[in-house]
């Protein structure tokens, strides 16, 4: 029999309530004054009328954007980032955290204790620059993958998930003729759907926002990602970075031009979210929660 809420209970789910309305529209409210502003006339930006809806749509900001080929090539610098970043950050988080699982293997402590004292002490940021230039990837994007190639608390994270499973169906795999890698791909895998979900969004989502190493190694302007390419047009106020070669075609305002670098650069990640939002607590307690 369900309990009675008492006025307690219901002035508490009315306070709660309110206070959860409150602070979603604090984080809502801000986004769509951005993507507003991106579509609001040069009339209604410059007078500042309007708060989160223009009366008047135009897509001006978005075609002078497009009209040139600056915008779309930071959009493939950093998707190729986000793509071959992502999966080389998944395999060799995946690898080691195997590898760092299996009780037979005899260097087993050795490698936890460097992982684990990465995390803990760093090199900093002129040994890591060095590190770079010495390897021959200063201006190049691979300089954006390999450094961070893994995460350590990540790989902790899956290492302790592949130890929750039954040991015994990879004593039976073994028995079957199966050895590590095959263990891996056709077992271990296929049962960590969700930690492998989570992590691959928290890999995608780190190597889509490349900022401050992107500063640090590169110096070629067509390989900017699209964060900086959002920085020199938001914080330094360049929106004529992308150059429209057409004299007679009106520029719009650089606010509108601002906001709509904003909107383009955060729509791939706001569109794929939602698909893997619902792995993120089981992917992470399951990781995380041993028995």
């Amino acid at each position: 029999m369900m309990k009675r809420a008492t006025i307690g209970d219901r002035w508490f789910n009315v306070i709660n309530g309110t206070l959860l309305i409150l602070f979603a529209l604090v984080t809502i409210l801000p986004i769509i004054h951005v993507f507003a502003m991106s579509f609001a006339t040069v009339e209604e930006t410059l007078s500042g009328k309007f708060i989160l809806w223009p009366s008047e749509w135009t897509t001006e900001a978005y075609k002078y954007i497009f009209d040139t080929g600056v915008f779309f090539l930071s959009l493939k610098n950093t998707v190729w980032i986000t793509v071959v970043g992502t999966v080389i950050n998944v395999i060799v988080t995946a690898l080691l955290a195997y590898v760092c699982s299996r009780q037979q293997f005899s260097a087993r402590r050795v490698v936890m204790f460097l992982v684990l004292f990465t995390m803990l002490f760093g090199g900093g940021m002129i040994p890591t620059y060095l590190v770079v230039k010495g390897t021959g990837l200063i201006n190049s994007l691979w300089a954006l993958i390999l450094p961070g190639a893994v995460s350590a608390f990540n790989m902790l994270v899956m290492r302790d998930f592949f130890e929750s499973l039954p040991e015994e169906l990879i004593e039976a795999s073994r028995i079957d003729g199966c050895g590590d890698l095959r263990i891996l791909w056709r077992i271990v895998m296929p049962l960590s759907l969700p930690i492998l979900a989570t992590f691959t969004l928290f890999y995608a989502v780190g190597n889509w926002n490349q900022y401050f190493s992107a500063i640090l190694y590169l110096n070629d302007p067509d390989k900017w990602p699209l964060q900086i390419l959002l920085r020199q047009v938001v914080l330094v106020g360049q929106a004529d970075i992308y150059s429209n070669l057409d004299p007679t075609v009106p520029i719009p305002p650089s606010l509108s031009i601002q906001m709509a670098t904003v909107v383009l650069a955060s729509f791939p990640i706001v569109v794929l979210y939602p698909f893997l939002q619902r792995y993120f607590v089981q992917g992470l307690t399951l990781g995380g929660v041993k028995g």
